[in-house]
């Protein structure tokens, strides 16, 4: 095996294993995704949409594609037909495109809400109110191709460990209160490289890992 694949199996043995690896393989060339496809991992997450389309035509169909990056509402279109998970919605607005758009292909696309649990002005997120908002307003739930099945956090850039245990404990609660409400629920996406082990801790099911898989991107590289 690879260095890619021993670090996969050294993760994957690691954590419990209701886990799910999220393989971030955002600015890689889409051989380093052909190195865990071979092992048999199927999901990947982008951060932009023309990347994610470009990895999509080259690589096998059943790779379960994750959109993790802002949204950029132009162009979901060009990913409602074969998209597995959103995990960065914010804006009821991106929910009709999606519901719009996933009708043409009689899909139904799973959806996160991005919470903001860090008081960085860089990390994007919603309040737990607006979240709310969006679940109980009549515009969602009168969709029928789109489905919000949980919700997505980005800890604090630091190495505080007490405060990001504080902010992963947060979403969860919020999680946990809202699961028996909301029956589609059943994704906590919360930790990267960093700091996965304290998001498990705090219930997270959904684990995205970029640079602990691929090594440190470079922006430059051509991934394609």
């Amino acid at each position: 095996m690879n260095p890619i694949q021993n670090r996969f199996f050294f993760i994957k043995k690691s954590i419990p294993k209701n886990i799910k690896i999220l393989a971030v393989s955002k600015n890689k060339d889409i051989s380093y995704i052909e190195e865990l496809y071979k092992i048999g991992h199927r999901d990947f997450g982008e951060n932009y949409v023309q990347e994610m389309i470009k990895k999509y035509q080259k690589l096998p169909k059943d790779i379960r594609w994750h959109m993790i990056g802002r949204i950029q509402k132009n162009k979901l279109k060009y990913i409602t037909h074969f998209i597995y998970l959103i995990h960065s919605i914010q804006k009821i607005e991106h929910l009709q495109i999606i519901n719009k758009e996933a009708s043409k292909y009689n899909r139904v696309v799973n959806c996160l809400l991005q919470i903001k649990i860090c008081e960085e002005k860089n990390k994007s997120g919603i309040t737990d109110k607006k979240a709310s908002n969006i679940l109980e307003s009549e515009e969602y739930k009168n969709m029928k191709n789109v489905k919000i099945i949980g919700f997505m956090g980005i800890a604090s850039f630091q190495k505080s460990i007490q405060k990001i245990r504080h902010e992963f404990h947060y979403l969860n609660e919020l999680y946990k209160s809202l699961k028996n409400q909301y029956k589609d629920f059943k994704i906590l996406s919360m930790g990267m490289s960093k700091d996965y082990l304290i998001a498990i801790e705090h219930g997270s099911n959904l684990i995205r890992l970029g640079t602990f898989l691929f090594g440190i991107r470079d922006k430059k590289e051509n991934f394609i």
